[in-house]
């Protein structure tokens, strides 16, 4: 256990406890929201960065296929065996929107991001360093 003494400043301040009111409370509960948010989208984010990524892999191992090759392609839990330009094409289609996930994703997280902003600005300016938002 890490024990300190509380400097002078510290010991000053410590009287001077600000009230929490039912509005500081809601923006707390708010930001805690927001950071439960922020993480399940980056999980989401890493999740569809890393299913591009091995499409990207297949479409290259597509690349040095013979071209009258019927090459197994996965829907659902069953593979199918079709030609390879109709896998090419359904990997580019899957790729395009797997793109247009990641590119939402981001813009749902810099959105959460800018709220718990503004957030930490009003309880910082509020509590000072009484409380703790730091993520």
């Amino acid at each position: 256990m890490n024990r300190r003494m509380l400097t002078k400043d510290d010991e000053a301040t410590a009287g001077d406890e600000v009230e929490v009111r039912r509005e500081d409370q809601d923006k707390i509960n708010k930001f805690s929201r927001l950071h439960q948010r922020e993480l399940n989208l980056q999980e989401e984010l890493k999740s569809k960065n890393k299913e591009k990524e091995e499409l990207d892999d297949v479409t290259l191992e597509l690349e040095l296929a013979d071209e009258d090759e019927k090459v197994p392609y996965k829907i659902g839990d069953a593979f199918f065996h079709i030609p390879l330009s109709q896998a090419q094409d359904m990997l580019a289609e899957s790729t395009s929107r797997i793109e247009e996930e990641v590119s939402e994703l981001e813009d749902k997280i810099g959105t959460t991001k800018e709220e718990m902003q503004q957030l930490k600005v009003e309880l910082y300016a509020r509590f000072g360093r009484s409380i703790n938002l730091e993520t």
